[in-house]
């Protein structure tokens, strides 16, 4: 993986969309603790082990005021898809071309996908925690665990 940023660095600029089509930029990540958890595609096993795993902890994520994003570069309707297939209850944003991908060090070298990284951002939109090797069925709750603490 290329250089990932680190604790206390701020987001770079990123220009993120929605399964609805709306643009989400660094600027919207700020107000409240922040899961952005980068996946490698929609409807593959690690990947919808992660995503329910995410769902099936949401009210505790909503209870510690956490937001959560999972990003792909998959397309916004193959988003509409998978949240729908899984009842998945947070957005899933799209990261058109790679760009936020490769700005955050988490592009793969074939450029088509990102590797499973998550970052944990307080409520000023900086990098609390970097989780660049995770365990699609336990990732959410150690990222609940270590939000506790901030």
């Amino acid at each position: 993986m290329a250089n990932l940023p680190q604790q206390g660095q701020a987001l770079p600029d990123l220009d993120l969309m929605t399964e609805s089509g709306e643009r989400i930029g660094t600027n919207e990540l700020t107000g409240q603790k922040t899961v952005l958890y980068f996946y490698p595609e929609d409807d593959t096993p690690g990947c919808i082990r992660e995503a329910c795993a995410f769902r099936d902890r949401m009210d505790d994520y909503a209870a510690a005021d956490i937001r959560v994003y999972g990003v792909s570069l998959d397309s916004p309707e193959s988003h509409r898809e998978f949240r729908a297939r899984y009842g998945l209850n947070f957005p899933l944003l799209t990261d058109e071309g790679g760009r936020a991908s490769e700005a955050l060090g988490v592009l793969r070298k074939n450029r088509k996908s990102a590797n499973r990284v998550t970052f944990l951002l307080d409520s000023e939109g900086r990098i609390s925690r970097v989780y660049p090797e995770v365990s699609p069925e336990t990732h959410a709750d150690e990222i609940l665990d270590d939000a506790a603490s901030m």
